[in-house]
């Protein structure tokens, strides 16, 4: 459903009628003239009936019926003879609107500018509006198409009246509304056309009213032609209506002018007929064709009919004219019966082939649009396909391109020559298509004749740049397959050479670390031996510069915009220039380090004989102190008091030899600021005679503290010298490793040796005695401990007992404090641990029964 926009004006206006422009603005607020809009009324609607009886349909009143716009549409349609859009149905004021403004639309579609009416205005029932419209659009389809000599509309109707009521007398037509008052005018129109309905002669120029109603009444029994007007109307009114007589009048001319307008449509039509002027396209001869079959099934029809109605009409008057016995009907001059049957015949000529030219030039028109198109496309394809390669060809990327793209773009441009060598079947037929349209007259045949020539001028410049791109690009290739091979001879001799100097360089500059003349004196050798070999190491190095000097001269010399830079290697030029001079510079350097080395050698070897003369003197001296006092120690001849006098003097002695240990020392920290680790002079190293020393004064320390303590312990249980001797030499012997201790299984032996029958709980109740701390071994000492109580009196449980009462103040107890405070801590220990607590009287808390513990350790035991 269309949208309608309120307030839409049309404006109506005929752009060729000046005299419209200036009489027909009329101001919407002003009110017709009462008589004027009487006369409009009943005029505009007559007229309008005259053509919606043909659909079957009238209107009674002009402001109402037209409101919803159906019978306007039905108004045009008969009128016009054509299809306006179809009009909305629905009842609501916007469809009314919708179908008025679609008779507007129309109407303007015409060439009519509608001023200061619009579709609401119309829908509102207006009256002023609705007039104002209704002869637009009478101007439009009555009055606008009459044509008299050079004038057209208005003037030209005016002009066919005064020619008409010229002979008659009384009858002056200068206007459309005083001219007609007294009827006369009207009856003179009849008469000069149909002399047979009137006479004339009779008429009475006083009787107004009379003339009039007569006119109207044969009008509209004999020429169809409505009654559009009262003559009281007319005579009455000082200035008739113009446009109510003006519209009645166009009835009058299109009743009376049919072999006038027949003429002049064939007039009009005959040269239309003989245009043998060729379209352009087929889409404006098809249009030519469809408007000469439609100038066959709609225009001719009507005008044949005419035509032979004419002549009815023109012989059924001469017959009654002759009838009457009155003159015959003279038509004007050139409007004879002859002249139209003239005028027909020359129609039917023009007429015939027309047709035939028509589908003929149809059929070239559509041979030539086919190869138009067929031109264009190929053309198009081709240009499409086409360009930008005259840009390709003439690019110069080879000349910065490596040989493997080189030889890709070669391998491209192959295939490009034979997509090129595809095409010239394309670039032959355009050719070929282009002369054929040249030959069926193409109306473009100049833009297609340029546009062929361009396409053939491109394809030869595009086979000249092929050529010379596949020249440029073969010679290419072969320069850069030269380069490629000095390339690859420089990667295989700079990557070994480059290694060799990376190698030189990391030797000479090597941190080396020698011990020996013998080993700098090696080093020093190689590296005479290197210097031997710089003089070939340098013909290489040259060699190898030369090859890359060939490629940068290939490269100047042929323009050739790559990189010298070598695909093959990642050694440069400058590299192997600057590593050779570095491997220069360090030779001198190294032959320094070396001589350096040499000296600092002689140096140490020197220390080493220093240090190994006295180590060599120390360390037997050492190791024979040792030996003597071990002997010592072992002696079981000879009293304690002797022994010890001995030990003292060698004590006095080895504190005398302090000063050779601390020279020794002197040179040792010279070894070590000389960074020297090994000595093949001596075995001894300062550690060994650190350790020997160390191990030399612990043991004359311990020796003699052993015999102070034998001596002590001889003098507190009375043993004999020989007792001690004994002792001396059983513990000697079953000490296996010589070391001053018995482990488990020695003391075992020992025990067995001299007699001790021995089951597992009373060794581990003797070990208990002797090894209290458990350390797994047996001394001398503790041996001494064990074989003197063993050889002690049998009270000897006793006396513990009374030694325990005195520590405990005559208490039949002891307390752990009181042991810890009066006994060693390994020995009070070991008492805390085994005597068991003291349940008698007075006890106490932690309470430890001594009595029990002395009697279970010597009472009971089975030694």
């Amino acid at each position: 459903m269309n949208q309608i926009e309120p307030g839409v004006q049309y404006n109506y206006v005929y752009e060729d009628d000046e005299y419209m422009i200036q009489e027909e603005e009329w101001d919407r607020d002003l009110l017709l003239d009462p008589a004027w809009e009487k006369q409009q009324r009943k005029t505009f609607t007559a007229w309008c009936n005259s053509h919606l009886r043909k659909a079957g349909t009238q209107i009674e009143n002009i402001e109402e019926d037209f409101r919803n716009g159906l019978k306007l549409m039905l108004l045009l349609e008969v009128i016009s003879g054509e299809r306006l859009p179809k009009p909305d149905r629905g009842k609501m004021r916007f469809h009314k609107i919708a179908n008025v403004n679609k008779a507007l639309d129309y109407i303007a579609s015409k060439g009519v500018k509608l001023v200061s009416i619009g579709a609401e205005e119309i829908v509102d029932g207006n009256v002023k509006m609705t007039l104002g419209m209704i002869w637009t659009i009478i101007l439009r389809f009555a009055i606008q198409d009459i044509s008299v000599e050079e004038t057209s509309a208005k003037e030209g109707l005016l002009l066919w009246c005064q020619r008409k009521t010229a002979p008659y007398r009384n009858v002056n037509i200068q206007n459309f509304h005083t001219s007609w008052k007294d009827g006369l005018g009207l009856c003179a129109l009849i008469h000069r056309h149909r002399p047979d309905l009137i006479d004339y002669s009779k008429l009475n120029k006083d009787d107004p009213i009379g003339n009039i109603n007569l006119a109207m009444e044969i009008a509209e029994k004999h020429l169809d032609i409505p009654k559009m007007l009262d003559a009281e109307d007319i005579v009455n009114t000082p200035k008739p209506d113009e446009r109510a007589i003006m519209t009645y009048v166009s009835c009058f001319y299109h009743a009376f002018a049919g072999a006038e307008q027949l003429l002049e449509w064939i007039r009009r039509t005959i040269p239309w007929l003989e245009n043998r002027t060729p379209e352009k396209t087929m889409q404006a001869m098809q249009k030519k064709l469809e408007d000469f079959r439609d100038y066959r099934r709609k225009h001719k029809p009507p005008k044949v009919q005419e035509k032979c109605q004419l002549e009815i009409n023109f012989n059924t008057l001469q017959t009654k004219l002759r009838i009457s016995n009155r003159p015959a009907f003279m038509p004007s001059e050139g409007k004879m019966v002859s002249d139209i049957a003239g005028a027909w015949q020359r129609l039917e000529q023009a007429e015939k082939g027309y047709e035939e030219w028509l589908l003929n030039e149809i059929r070239r028109l559509e041979r030539v649009e086919h190869l138009a198109e067929k031109f264009r496309q190929k053309a198009s394809t081709h240009e499409t396909w086409a360009y930008g390669k005259e840009q390709i060809l003439l690019q110069k990327d080879y000349e910065s391109s490596t040989l493997t793209e080189v030889r890709a773009l070669l391998r491209k441009h192959e295939a490009f020559e034979s997509d090129l060598a595809a095409h010239q079947d394309r670039v032959e037929q355009i050719a070929a298509i282009a002369q054929e349209l040249n030959e069926l007259d193409y109306h473009d045949a100049v833009n297609v004749n340029d546009r062929c020539q361009k396409i053939c001028d491109q394809w030869d410049r595009l086979g000249t740049l092929t050529q010379k791109r596949r020249e440029a690009l073969e010679r290419t290739e072969k320069l850069l397959e030269t380069i490629d091979q000095l390339h690859l001879e420089f990667a295989k001799r700079a990557a070994p050479f480059n290694n060799w100097m990376e190698g030189a360089m990391e030797d000479l500059q090597d941190m080396f670390i020698v011990h020996s003349i013998e080993e700098i004196q090696s080093l020093i050798t190689a590296h005479e031996q290197f210097k031997a070999t710089l003089p070939e190491a340098d013909g290489e190095r040259q060699s190898i510069l030369a090859i890359q000097n060939e490629v940068e001269k290939v490269i100047q010399s042929y323009n050739i915009r790559i990189s010298s830079s070598n695909p093959y290697s990642t050694v440069t030029v400058d590299e192997i220039r600057s590593k050779w001079d570095k491997v220069k510079q360090l030779v001198p350097i190294r032959d320094q380090s070396l001589q350096e080395e040499l000296a600092r050698q002689h140096a140490n070897e020197r220390l080493r004989r220093q240090f190994a003369a006295q180590a060599n003197a120390i360390g037997p001296w050492i190791q024979n102190k040792m030996e003597e006092i071990a002997r010592s120690s072992i002696q079981i001849t000879g009293a304690l008091e002797d022994q010890m006098n001995q030990l003292k003097q060698y004590e006095h002695n080895i504190i005398n030899y302090k000063n050779n240990i601390d020279k020794l020392e002197g040179d040792h920290q010279l070894i070590q600021e000389a960074l020297v680790f090994d000595n093949k002079h001596t075995n001894y190293t300062m550690e060994h005679i650190r350790v020997g020393w160390e191990l030399l004064l612990t043991t004359i320390a311990r020796t003699i503290n052993e015999v102070e303590t034998q001596i002590l312990t001889r003098d507190a249980k009375g043993i004999t010298q020989e007792q001690m001797n004994e002792f001396r030499a059983s513990f000697n012997h079953f000490d296996r490793r010589k070391n001053g201790l018995m482990d488990h299984e020695d003391f075992r032996a020992c025990l067995i040796s001299m007699g001790y029958d021995l089951g597992e709980a009373e060794f581990a109740r003797i070990m208990t005695l002797v090894d209290p701390n458990g350390q797994g071994t047996v001394t001398f000492q503790s041996f001494i401990d064990f074989m003197t109580r063993e050889t002690a009196d049998t009270d000897t449980a006793e006396q513990v007992i009374a030694s325990f009462r005195i520590l405990a103040s005559d208490k039949p107890y002891i307390l752990a404090e009181e042991l810890r405070r009066e006994l060693p801590p390994d020995q009070a220990q070991y008492c805390i641990k085994r005597m068991p607590a003291y349940s008698g009287p007075g006890s106490v808390p932690g309470a430890l029964d001594y009595t029990a513990f002395s009697s279970a350790l010597y009472g009971e035991s089975d030694l």
